[in-house]
């Protein structure tokens, strides 16, 4: 516990029943644990909302890494679809030229 072994509990016990006394000591045992069992409640309660920050936190950092990876697919999403918009602009010039050389070629 507090690094209190058996001798030394005995030795506050006899010091607490001597200087308390005997009808009191009860009720201030009970009282003790009372204090005791609140702490540990408080403890556990301050553990977990700890607990859910750290989650949270994990949380928003995955969501974060989500979006960036989103956005960075949408940059490159964009990226192809101008070059491939380019390419269309580059070929539909070829088309032109080609059918105006097959107009030409016809006559």
């Amino acid at each position: 516990m507090f690094g209190i072994g058996m001798p030394e509990l005995i030795i506050i016990f006899v010091i607490a029943l001597i200087i308390i006394g005997p009808k009191k000591l009860p009720d201030l045992a009970r009282a003790l644990g009372k204090g005791m069992a609140e702490f540990r409640k408080a403890t556990n309660e301050v553990k977990a909302n700890l607990d859910i920050e750290d989650e949270i936190k994990g949380m928003e950092e995955e969501l974060a890494d989500s979006v960036s990876g989103l956005i960075d697919e949408s940059e490159t999403e964009d990226e192809t679809k101008a070059k491939d918009d380019k390419r269309a602009e580059a070929h539909k010039g070829e088309d032109e030229t080609g059918i105006t050389e097959k107009k030409d070629d016809d006559r």
